[in-house]
């Protein structure tokens, strides 16, 4: 692999557990004045890592653990999601959101846009939009999958409004997620954990005001690589500790890759290493077993989804400079 490996991701991880629940105990009571923290977990290994930082930081009593499913929630998903909080001895609460995402359009939205590309969809299909091109050299775009109940597979482009329409709708999903982490954070005085590993963190794979939103993020500078490890570190349940990352959005099944990365994790977070670190395209190119010009499109890719989502980490921007970037201490 011309010294561009799996190895470069080694992590003392006891030491790095310590640390985090250090700071996470730190900076909950003296920074965010805080009693305990919430977080949502999905039955993916982040939220799972994240919710047990948590309990080591404070302690079980000190965390309560979310359980948000809706419609299209995998069943597996609030299913993992409780073996984990039985696991951890952490006070899981768990809400259905779908009447809410249903009361406010977010299904009928959704299904209105894919309508206009695949008339006959109906709500016992199911579906999913997948990305394409970026990893190629090319501008990215989407498609859309259907399935029907016999089991017929329907494809097409998304133009621009329909693509932005869907994605529109089921951003309500981490919205109202995140509108219930802040209600109970509101009600017991606790921080809200935000859940996104370093991948997600740098290419913004996240919703602004939804999953983006928290208090604390404890694992935004672990690479995916090292979330894993950790998991396995901890002492994790395997139907977590080992969970692929999948989007847990839309109807049919979808990996985080075919939704918005140019590759599979482990050579995403290679090749984000690899750019981080100055290392030339060939390099990368021989790890990955592709060509110099597929691994230059790799890192164009990377710098392209930096530059288009970097409002996401935006706050506020101020008109004026009178008024305060931050209020005075």
């Amino acid at each position: 692999m011309n010294g561009l490996g799996p190895d470069v991701f080694a992590l003392d991880y006891a030491a790095e557990a310590e640390r985090i629940a250090a700071r996470l105990r730190e900076t909950t009571a003296r920074e965010l004045h805080k009693r305990g923290l919430v977080v949502a977990i999905s039955g993916g290994v982040d939220s799972s890592v994240c919710v047990a930082l948590a309990v080591r930081a404070l302690g079980a009593q000190r965390v309560l653990a979310l359980i948000l499913p809706e419609r299209d929630s995998a069943s597996s998903s609030a299913r993992n999601a409780q073996v984990l909080a039985a696991h951890l001895g952490v006070h899981a609460e768990t809400v259905d959101i779908a009447p809410t995402l249903a009361a406010i359009g977010c299904y009928a939205a959704r299904d209105e846009a894919v309508r206009r590309v695949l008339p006959g969809y109906r709500e016992d299909w199911r579906m999913k939009i997948a990305i394409a091109g970026g990893s190629e050299g090319a501008i990215n775009h989407f498609r859309l999958i259907a399935e029907s109940p016999d089991g017929a597979r329907h494809a097409c482009d998304l133009p621009l409004a329909e693509y932005l329409q869907i994605v529109a709708a089921t951003n309500f999903k981490q919205r109202v997620r995140k509108t219930l982490e802040y209600y109970h954070a509101d009600r017991l005085n606790y921080a809200v954990v935000g859940t996104p590993n370093r991948l997600e963190y740098d290419q913004g794979f996240f919703v602004k005001n939804g999953d983006g939103s928290a208090d604390i993020k404890p694992i935004a500078h672990l690479y995916k690589t090292q979330v894993y490890g950790l998991a396995a570190h901890l002492g994790l349940p395997e139907c977590v500790a080992t969970a692929p990352p999948t989007t847990d959005t839309y109807s049919l099944a979808q990996g985080q890759d075919e939704f918005y990365f140019a590759l599979p994790w482990p050579q995403m977070d290679l090749a984000l290493w690899a750019l981080e670190h100055e290392r030339p395209a060939a390099e990368l190119a021989a790890a990955l077993d592709v060509s110099e010009g597929a691994a230059e499109a790799i890192y164009t890719d990377i710098r392209n989804k930096r530059r288009s989502t970097r409002y996401l980490h935006l706050p506020p921007l101020l008109l004026s400079e009178e008024a305060p970037a931050e209020p005075p201490r």
